[in-house]
């Protein structure tokens, strides 16, 4: 771990990765996935300078609903939620370019509690370029910036004062039953009595909106889903013909949740230089590039109690699309305001 006070007041970055960590973790990924029947590759992968700059376009498409609809909910029941919270440390994971953040920390800002933001993120350049501008809007705060994987550095999180960790996005979609729970026990065990998390969440719906949500008529999500070959070809010395593959997006109902594809269109084999791999496809062969999983409320509450959150307060917007979920490790004061799901306790597990 190494720590660096960037040149502004109250403003330090802490490295939990190696220098070589972003291509050793791919080529992990590769080796893993790749060679897995059928294959795969975690989405965290799409997010190179190419990757990050396309998905920001996905967020602005008539198609794509989840991020206008987070951002109104935000700006509707932010200043709720900091109250609730009483926080005086925000941590975000996943925080990439903080955009949404502002919100809530005006919010806390405004309810004279906020002391602490520590966003987090693997993509170190896209981290400190964020926690720049929020110290600079915000002076006096303390701003620690993490440079880590969420999925392995939990145990890493600042510890410091009453936090509220968001995880917005639904990120949390990206992650499969097992990865799930196992990532939302970590978390809890991670926070203390009253520290809380803020989740954003998609919902289910019409099947037609969520496939059109990742498969838009301009073909910006096409073109985000093939750039993961363009990572692989540049990081590992791979040959990829990204045009030989179609994109397919399709929802899994009885998982309920949508898969991202890229379908080859010809029989092929991809050399890995950096990694003495020869990866063979067959014409019409699908790689799963992304999981996005979609809730019911149910369904989520449950996964939280099982994890050992007590849920305070659902939001969503008007058309139900999307949900924003504020949750506590359960003490004295949040245990008579939880709103627990029928047929379920309503603190601890269940």
């Amino acid at each position: 771990m190494s720590v660096t006070q960037i040149p502004l007041p109250f403003l330090y970055t802490v490295n939990h990765l190696g220098p070589d960590h972003r291509r050793r973790a791919l080529a992990e990924d590769v080796r893993t996935g790749l060679t897995s029947t059928p294959k795969w590759l975690p989405p965290k992968w799409f997010y190179d300078a190419t990757g990050s700059e396309l998905f920001s376009r996905i967020t602005t498409l008539p198609e794509y609903y989840p991020t206008r609809r987070e951002l109104a909910i935000l700006r509707e029941n932010a200043a709720e939620i900091a109250a609730l919270s009483g926080a005086d440390t925000l941590v975000e994971l996943g925080s990439g370019t903080s955009d949404k953040t502002v919100l809530l920390l005006d919010a806390l800002a405004g309810a004279g509690t906020l002391k602490t933001y520590s966003p987090v993120d693997v993509d170190a350049a896209t981290l400190e370029a964020a926690a720049r501008r929020v110290a600079a809007a915000h002076p006096g705060l303390a701003v620690w910036a993490v440079c880590a994987d969420f999925e392995r550095h939990l145990s890493r999180l600042p510890r410091t004062g009453r936090r509220l960790v968001a995880f917005l996005g639904g990120t949390i979609g990206n992650l499969d039953d097992e990865a799930r729970a196992s990532f939302l026990s970590e978390l809890h065990d991670t926070l203390s009595p009253g520290d809380g998390l803020l989740l954003g969440a998609d919902l289910v719906k019409d099947t037609g909106r969520l496939v059109a949500a990742y498969d838009d008529n301009a073909g910006v999500t096409a073109a985000f889903n093939r750039n993961v070959l363009t990572v692989m070809n540049r990081e590992l010395g791979a040959d990829f013909t990204p045009q030989a593959f179609e994109h397919v997006a399709l929802y899994d109902a009885r998982r309920h949740r949508i898969e991202m594809r890229l379908r080859a269109t010809r029989p092929m084999r991809v050399n890995f230089r950096e990694l003495g791999l020869t990866v063979a496809f067959r014409a019409g062969e699908e790689m799963r590039t992304e999981i996005s999983v979609k809730f019911y409320r149910y369904r989520l509450e449950r996964e939280l109690l099982r994890c050992g959150f007590a849920v305070s307060r659902w939001y969503t917007d008007p058309a139900q699309d999307f949900a924003v979920v504020l949750a506590f490790v359960p003490e004295g004061r949040h245990a008579e305001e939880v709103q627990a799901p029928r047929g379920h306790r309503r603190n601890g597990r269940s």
